[in-house]
């Protein structure tokens, strides 16, 4: 386990400075003939630049994941780890370079793989192949994030040009998103009052959470910017340009003790996202004002509205075909499973709620 023993240093920085400082001089030096990238990403909260001192506690610490071709991975990659693990030094920066105390070799944390190893396991994806629309819908937002974030170190066999396939959603699976989005929130729109008029608080408590987190999702949807797993989601939403405005109006609804007033706050949350949305000018402007629910007196903003407009927008034939099943949109939208996001071995069965076959590994 990494020990710090100086002032803390933002992972990003501590790996970009160990890499140029004392990894790329030895394989310089003793592998001159690789070409390689050199980068991290992926797994880890400095890749998303929300490490702090904690964070030093477990699994961070100087580290670098280098790629090499698929022809050189076997013919080099254990010489290049035998190679660092006797040259390294065991600190860097006051921070341990060996993630168990051993007498040399050095157990460092330099990982050496191929491009497309590393996205088939982390994310069941072939990267010789184009993203079609069921890829999209089954990847977790915290891994397109975490393959997109971090930083490149250096890049000789294209570990940029992969990256970039990941960027953000194609239009149209975007709008299949934004509508999926407000269809989660049309579905319980009612159902905080409804649960709460009966005297059932905590349903109704329950409910509102709920929704607080469908509009959050759907704020990271309308920026255009991944959304994180749970422990940096907050974090990440008030980063967000909603999130300065829609962060303290969401903590007022999880705060409030009775229905009525989470219900005026949520007010003001849907009348912010209706708002957002008119901005987007994806559609025609819709409505920016909460109004009543049919004949019952509990406050909504849309009854099918938004999701029913942003689909008729919709041209791309697959994700129109996609759309003729339920609307359940991504693995972010329909579960929040730990296993199923982190797993990629889930994907290929995913994949079957939107095609006719399995994701080609």
């Amino acid at each position: 386990m990494p020990q710090s023993d100086s002032n803390f240093i933002p992972g990003l920085e501590l790996c970009q400075a160990f890499y140029t400082e004392a990894v790329e001089p030895i394989l310089r030096n003793d592998f001159p003939q690789i070409l390689y990238s050199a980068a991290l990403i992926g797994n880890g909260s400095e890749v998303l630049g929300f490490d702090s001192e904690m964070s030093s506690d477990h699994d961070w610490g100087p580290r670098v994941m280098l790629f090499v071709g698929a022809s050189d991975l076997n013919k080099y990659a254990p010489a290049i780890s035998r190679t660092l693990s006797e040259k390294l030094p065991r600190r860097f920066r006051g921070y341990a370079t060996e993630y168990a105390t051993t007498a040399r070799p050095i157990d460092h944390n330099v990982t050496v793989d191929s491009i497309a190893g590393f996205f088939d396991q982390y994310m069941r994806f072939n990267i010789e192949n184009e993203m079609r629309p069921a890829d999209w819908l089954t990847i977790p937002e915290q891994k397109l994030l975490a393959v997109t974030a971090g930083q490149v170190f250096e890049d000789k066999v294209g570990l940029q040009d992969i990256r970039a396939k990941f960027a953000y959603y194609p239009h149209d699976v975007w709008l299949y998103l934004l509508a999926s989005g407000w269809t989660r929130i049309e579905q319980e729109e009612h159902l905080m009052g409804r649960a709460g008029i009966t005297g059932d608080e905590l349903g109704s408590a329950v409910i509102a959470a709920r929704q607080v987190d469908n509009i959050m999702r759907l704020c990271f949807l309308m920026e255009k910017s991944y959304a994180p797993y749970p422990k940096w989601f907050g974090s990440a939403f008030k980063n967000l340009r909603a999130g300065p405005d829609l962060y303290a109006i969401l903590q007022k609804v999880l705060a409030a003790e009775t229905w009525q007033n989470r219900e005026s706050h949520l007010s003001n949350a849907y009348e912010y996202l209706a708002k957002m949305h008119n901005q987007l000018a994806i559609t025609e402007p819709l409505v920016q004002t909460v109004s009543q629910f049919h004949e019952r007196t509990f406050s909504v903003i849309s009854m099918g509205l938004f999701s029913k407009t942003i689909m008729a927008k919709i041209t791309n034939a697959e994700i129109k075909a996609i759309a003729q099943r339920p609307l359940i949109g991504s693995i972010d939208q329909f579960s929040d499973s730990t296993d199923m996001k982190t797993n990629a071995s889930w994907r290929p069965v995913l994949c079957q709620l939107f095609t006719d076959e399995s994701v080609d590994a």
